[in-house]
């Protein structure tokens, strides 16, 4: 009757936990926070952002020899029980009443359920919930998922959840890639990560190292003689690395790589989904690109320009894959402004591109005749604006070629007063430009502030004879599962402007570099087209062009806005790009941008060969800009093929005062006063 009341109670006891415990169903949905790893196209590792650092592995790619060191040390009779060992119970309730090495009586099930369903409290009550627990569990799983299970999610001492994790942890590689010694270690640090560690204490961890390589020979997994020459083989631990951004790898790019998931899948996703991302970046771009800004900074300091700051943006045109980022000088904890995309600048005369590819694009050839002179327009308040360049000269008659290639700033306002504003604008933001950009004249001349990322792309598009496929840092990213999130492998280009458009725009933009405001510096014995750009006070100074292989933006400045001395984008930002444009094609035979046959004419002029849409290349030598009216038959078509352009917003009418002018031009003059230049202030 003893024993009839005792079994009944015990009964009795079972039934009441069994009826509270939790739904095992939950089982099959559980999705525990995994790491999201990204990296570069040549598979190194850039960043691991996470909740808890776990990478959830199948358990086909969990080595055989890796299964069978948890299993020898945790529970070797896995494949035998059902849930619950209670040979081991017995054998542990006797090592604890004579006082022997404590032996853990939970099987690999049971470890399972308690850290999927309950807690490390310690009582009978819980212990009971368990063994109940992965008794339901071993009904409805097979040993394989389960095991995939525990291995995934048991914590192993730094920080790593899962096999996966502590692998890279510990030894710098995956889980396929484990010894026999480096698995029977991390097979050791289960019962006390916080011990058994080999970061925490290294003797002690090779001591449960040799324990569980014991138990493998006990359990028929290895011979005496493996376990020997495992345990004497090296263990190829490595330095513990740093956790969270101070491990990132290239910083600039990889902390903007997040940003941008952030923005497209949220924080959670990133840092629990377990997504793997495969991003565009070129390792040996980015170490070329820092290199090129430290030395760009390095040398405005001894040179006595007083700029500590730097940025440059690097793209492959025909795809927008952003190849590097440099957002300054040095990254580090205190300086984390990613001045290549968070820093919104004037570009100077580096804008007039748009205003230009505007004209060409509809029409009005580059040896078009306007007259450099002085101009006034009303500022709508009684007062007048009245353009300048940098020299305070006035050249005459020139044709748009030359005005570009001088960075003549009359020409440029005045050709956007004769485009429209709205088409210019509307120009800029088709090729690349996503800033908002304010309606008045001086846009002309850089006024509006932009990102170096933007002016990179926005210059892509002539690159790519008039295609603009928008930058992205991501080739490829998959879910945990391996599902395709984004996929910018085949990426989509759009039609912006022709390609007789593009080429004849970056004809006048080589001229720049071979004799015009990034001569000499810009010079890289290759073809190649650029523009210089330069705010007034020299607050500013940018280089940008591009190859037909390469686009890379520089710019060059203060943070605080500071301005420097006589700092021209043709000085040291083009050198800058200079240095790093050789060093990143140097494997990369040089040839000729592609010329559009039966878009571009070929005409000889006066002043030598210049290049026509077809179709706008008769009497078109010398031809004066006003004869350009807006009823002319090639701007109407010109005008209907392009979208209706937005109406400018209330903030665009013009400034109270004088906009900031451009500065290009090497000769040396009197800076204009800080008064006259009210956009230079932060935005």
């Amino acid at each position: 009757m003893l024993v009839l009341f005792t079994l009944g109670s015990v009964a009795g006891m079972v039934a009441s936990y069994a009826r509270n415990l939790p739904d095992i169903n939950r089982m099959a949905d559980y999705q525990p926070a995994s790491s999201t790893r990204i990296f570069a196209r040549d598979g190194t590792q850039l960043a691991a952002v996470y909740k808890e650092n776990r990478v959830w592995v199948p358990i086909s790619r969990v080595p055989v020899m890796v299964r069978q060191a948890f299993i020898a040390n945790e529970d070797h009779n896995f494949y035998v029980h059902h849930g619950v060992d209670f040979g081991s119970i017995v054998r542990a309730a006797f090592a604890d009443l004579t006082h022997q090495q404590f032996q853990g009586a939970s099987t690999i099930t049971q470890q399972l359920a308690r850290r999927l369903f309950l807690n490390d409290e310690v009582s009978i009550s819980r212990k009971v919930q368990e063994a109940l627990l992965a008794v339901e569990i071993e009904r409805y799983y097979t040993k394989d998922e389960i095991l995939e299970r525990y291995l995934n999610i048991i914590y192993l001492g730094a920080g790593a959840y899962g096999v996966d994790a502590a692998a890279h942890t510990y030894f710098g590689h995956g889980v396929e890639k484990l010894t026999l010694a480096q698995a029977a270690m991390l097979a050791g640090i289960v019962a006390a990560p916080s011990d058994y560690s080999p970061f925490a204490n290294l003797d002690l961890a090779r001591d449960r190292e040799r324990h569980v390589l014991d138990r493998m020979v006990e359990s028929g997994y290895i011979t005496r003689g493996d376990a020997e020459l495992a345990y004497q083989s090296p263990l190829g631990l490595i330095p513990p690395q740093p956790s969270g951004l101070q491990g990132y790898r290239y910083p600039y790019f990889t902390t903007y790589a997040i940003a941008q998931l952030q923005r497209l899948f949220g924080d959670s996703a990133v840092e629990q989904g377990g997504m793997q991302v495969y991003t565009t970046l070129d390792t040996r771009m980015q170490q070329l690109a820092q290199e090129a800004v430290t030395w760009g900074v390095g040398q405005a300091i001894a040179e006595g320009i007083g700029a500590h700051q730097a940025a440059i943006v690097v793209l492959r045109p025909s795809t927008g894959e952003i190849l590097a980022m440099v957002g300054g000088a040095g990254f580090s904890l205190a300086n984390q402004y990613n001045r290549a995309w968070q820093a919104l600048r004037q570009p100077g005369s580096s804008f007039k591109i748009y205003d230009y590819t505007a004209a060409i694009d509809s029409g009005m050839p580059a040896s078009t005749i306007i007259d450099d002179t002085a101009v006034s327009y009303p500022m709508g308040d009684g007062t007048y604006w009245s353009p300048q360049d940098d020299d305070h000269r006035y050249i005459g008659a020139i044709t748009l070629r030359e005005a570009l290639t001088l960075s003549r700033n009359v020409v440029a306002v005045k050709l956007a007063d004769r485009v429209g504003l709205d088409r210019v604008i509307d120009y800029a933001h088709r090729m690349g430009v996503t800033a908002p950009l304010e309606a008045n004249l001086s846009l002309a001349l850089g006024s509006s502030v932009v990102s170096v990322l933007d002016q990179a792309s926005g210059y892509s598009t002539l690159a790519n004879q008039g295609l603009h496929v928008d930058p992205t840092p991501f080739r490829l990213v998959k879910d945990s599962l391996g599902g395709v999130l984004l996929d910018n492998r085949f990426p989509q280009a759009n039609d912006v402007v022709s390609a007789g458009t593009a080429y004849i725009m970056t004809s006048m933009l080589e001229d720049v570099i071979k004799h015009g405001t990034g001569y000499p510096n810009a010079v890289i014995g290759r073809p190649a087209a650029g523009k210089t750009g330069t705010t007034s006070d020299f607050r500013d100074a940018w280089f940008v062009g591009y190859t037909p292989d390469l686009v890379a933006a520089v710019w060059l400045g203060n943070d605080d806005y500071r301005p420097m001395v006589e700092s021209y984008g043709g000085n040291i930002p083009a050198r800058i790009w200079a240095r790093f444009m050789k060093a990143a094609l140097a494997g990369t035979p040089p040839h000729d941008f592609p010329f559009p046959s039966d878009e571009v004419a070929k005409l000889n002029c006066g002043h030598g060969r210049e290049y026509y849409l077809k179709g706008t290349e008769a009497d078109s030598c010398g031809k004066p800009m006003d004869a350009y009216a807006e009823e002319d038959e090639a701007v109407q078509r010109a005008a209907a093929a392009l979208p209706q352009p937005t109406v400018p917003p209330a903030y665009a009418s013009p400034p109270d005062a004088i906009p900031a002018q451009a500065t290009d031009s090497p000769l040396p003059s009197q800076p204009p006063s800080p008064s006259a230049s009210p956009s230079d202030a932060p935005p």
